[in-house]
Parts: C-alpha cells; structure tokens; sequence
C-alpha cells in the first residue's frame, strides 16, 4: 500500500509521520533541531531521520511543513522564522536528492489547516478556515477541501488581517493586525501573563481572567467578521496554545460575530475547537504528499 512522510520543521524539535493513504500513520518519530540552525545541518538532520523512516523503501513521497513562507510551485523555503541563513532554499531540491523521494514544501500553519480539513475538525466542511492561535497567528484556508494559497503561494496569512489601523506595530509591516490582539505574546504584553495561567485563573472563577477572555474573544469575533465576509467558510476551528481556554472566549466571539456579520453570509456557521493537536503539521504534510502523487 502506498506510503508518504509527512515533516514538521519546527525551530526546536523536527515530527516525521509515515502514513498510509487513508491517513493512519504507522510510526513517528522526533529528532532536536540542529542548532545553530543552518541549512546544511538541518537538511542533513531531515534526511537521516527520513532514511531511518523508510529503512524498507516503502515510501513514495515526502511532504514539509516549514515555519515560513514557500513559493506557490512548493519547492524553495523563501524564509524560515528564527532559524539561521535561510533565504530562498531549494528545500524540496535538496532533500530530493538525499532521500530519492518527491517532496513538496509548504507553510507549516496551511499543513495543520490541510490535516485538520483531512482528519481533524474540517473533515466533514468543504469551506473551512484553521486560525492557530501561539506565539505569532497562523492560519488556512481550504476551499472545495483544496488548500488555497493564492497566486504566489503566500495567501492564508489570517493573522495579519487590520483589526485597529492605529494599534501596535506588527512584523508583517501592518499595524494593529489581528496578532496584535490574539496572540500568546499579544496576551502577554496586555496582561504580563501567560494564556495558560489566565486559563487557570479563569476555571478557578477569578473574575478578572473571565473578563479579559470576553474582550479577548470579542477581540477575536471581530477579527473574524472580515474574513466571513470574504470566504464565508462552512466551520472555523481555533488551534494552537491559547485555544486551551476556548470554553472561556468562545461565547463572546459567537456573539460578536453575531452582532458584525448578515446571517447570509454565516448560516449554519460552526466555530469549533482544532483536533490533531501538536501533530496537525506532521499530518497535512503527508496529504500534501500524497496530493502531489494524484497530481503527477
């Protein structure tokens, strides 16, 4: 039966999944990330750890979720987000030509969009957008159950969406973007907390926590609105760290995206919780894989 890897390079720990086509994953393993983390090292360090993964040769493609953005053909990794010298790196290239298997690289936040549309949350929506809420805003958009990437492979960047034209600077050049207000280190920089600690704070009934999760939620159900009104998605799932304490925002975020949004343009809309977890990357890569194979 047809075998892909699925790879999710992360700045600190690298998962490698074998799955088969239907999804099931037959071994994973998680190596450390080479530091410092220069390409050659990294590469190096992927491709051992693929031929590890496929000692029997069973395998037929590779796929790479990388913490950056990647060109649209899924071949070159233009920039890796705190990593060391990566700039326009042939990634699919070169570990082709250490592995002897077909790779296709993506943005790591559109592979845990592809997983969850595949085996997670979205598995039963054709339109579905992912927000994952961590350090930064990541987000997917799949369309007819394709992950849609735009023109020159870099749409989907929910996160950096203007949600205050006057509000703090954002990386991306935008300021008071959605991960201005939504993120793990916004939520530090407007609390001095961590989002764990406020969720604690919150199911112990401290009343404070509970009011900064309504704002937070509103703060969230706003941001939103404008991307309904662009995609009208069937269901919208919250992943990353901060999604822990969804039971605590959820309510506020419904309600304002109530309140903004005409109901024909969210009817039957479902906000719900991601499902894979940590190994949504991992297992969107392997569909991209497996993509890339129907395509070829």
């Amino acid at each position: 039966m047809k075998q892909v890897i699925g790879i999710d390079l992360g700045g600190t720990a690298i998962k490698l999944g074998r799955f088969l086509a239907d999804g099931t994953c037959q071994k994973s393993i998680t190596i450390p990330t080479p530091q410092p983390s220069v390409p050659e090292a990294v590469i190096e360090a992927i491709a051992r750890a693929v031929n590890q993964l496929n000692a029997d040769k069973e395998c037929v493609a590779l796929g790479i979720g990388t913490p950056g953005p990647t060109d649209a053909e899924g071949r070159i990794a233009k920039i890796l987000v705190n990593f060391t010298g990566w700039r326009d790196i042939p990634l699919a290239e070169l570990l082709e030509a250490k592995t002897g298997l077909p790779t296709i690289v993506a943005n790591d936040a559109n592979c845990a969009g592809l997983g969850e549309a595949w085996l997670g949350a979205g598995r039963k929506f054709h339109h579905f957008i992912l927000l994952t809420l961590g350090t930064g805003v990541g987000g997917a958009i799949i369309i007819d159950q394709k992950l849609f990437t735009g023109h020159y492979g870099a749409a989907g960047e929910l996160g950096f969406v203007t949600l205050n034209s006057d509000g703090p600077p954002c990386n991306s050049g935008n300021q008071g973007s959605l991960e201005q207000y939504v993120s793990a280190t916004a939520i530090r920089r407007r609390t001095g907390k961590e989002p764990s600690e406020l969720g604690k704070l919150a199911r112990s009934g401290d009343e404070k926590a509970l009011k900064f999760w309504q704002e937070y939620g509103k703060d969230l159900g706003v941001g939103l609105a404008s991307l309904i009104y662009v995609l009208t998605p069937q269901a919208i799932a919250i992943g990353g760290g901060v999604s822990a304490s969804a039971e605590f925002f959820f309510p506020a975020t419904l309600a304002e995206i109530e309140r903004r949004v005409l109901k024909s343009s969210r009817i039957d809309l479902q906000l719900l919780k991601a499902e894979l977890g940590n190994q949504a990357g991992m297992v969107g890569a392997a569909k991209l894989a497996l993509q890339m194979l129907q395509k070829n």
